[in-house]
């Protein structure tokens, strides 16, 4: 993997054109040999996914090599945003956890709203917030919010009796176990369904009874499992064994 040097206007190119065809950070990375923070880096820094040109990042890259040594030195031992974090790391990290999501077949957008939830310490945001830290539309992120909240993994609350905020579930892998074992049940249902219609002796009717039972078992198995983990998990909000201890 290619470390330490810097980004070639043919690979700002190559950066550009992922980024049209709507690829991740992380894959953009993987087809340059390059690792996923340091295409984070150089997309944020030159105008964010929807606004990137390979030409003006590479001009602007040039100028900011030409500025003299002290602004460097200046911002040396700066902390970076939110608890001295570094911002280019948390922009790769946001990046990688939408990949996740995406691969549980989550839209791109949708990820990136609730992933953007997950890592707020805050754990709620507006949709002003939104929009200015994925640089989208309102309407983009009035769509995902929607599919969201109709999937129950995030919840709104009015503040200041005018704005809405947007807060994702403590128990937001709770809810989403939960919904896949409800999918199951259908399943099982369905199958059923299929072996009273096709006979419950016949060879298809047999592996349809098959399917609904293993549906049955599974689906049981994750909400006992998913009560048991929820309950020995759960921890308390700071401040409470405080409280109780007052």
């Amino acid at each position: 993997m290619v470390s330490g040097s810097r980004l070639t206007p043919q690979e700002r190119a190559r950066i550009a054109r992922g980024l049209a065809d709507g690829l991740a950070y992380a894959e953009i990375a993987r087809r340059l040999d390059r690792p996923t923070s340091t295409v984070t880096r150089e997309v944020m820094r030159n105008g964010g996914p929807n606004d990137y040109r390979a030409d003006l990042a590479h001009l602007a890259t040039e100028r900011r090599a030409r500025q003299p040594k002290r602004t460097t030195l200046r911002r040396q031992g700066t902390p970076g945003p939110g608890f001295g974090r570094d911002e280019a790391a948390v922009r790769a990290y946001e990046e990688t956890f939408t990949d996740l999501l995406m691969s549980r077949g989550m839209p791109r957008m949708t990820a990136r709203v609730l992933t953007f939830l997950l890592i707020a310490d805050t754990g709620s945001v507006t949709a002003a917030e939104l929009i200015a830290r994925l640089g989208v539309s309102p309407a983009t992120v009035s769509k995902a919010i929607a599919s969201l909240e109709s999937q129950g993994l995030i919840r709104r609350e009015r503040h200041d009796g005018r704005r809405d905020r947007y807060f994702v579930d403590g128990d937001v892998w709770y809810e989403s176990t939960i919904d896949s074992a409800r999918a199951m049940v259908h399943v099982a249902e369905v199958a059923r369904q299929g072996t009273a219609v096709l006979g419950r002796d016949t060879p298809a009717g047999v592996r349809l009874e098959n399917m609904a039972r293993f549906s049955d078992h599974i689906s049981e198995s994750i909400l006992r499992a998913a009560a048991q983990v929820r309950e020995l998990l759960h921890t308390t909000a700071p401040g409470d064994d405080a409280t109780r201890a007052g």
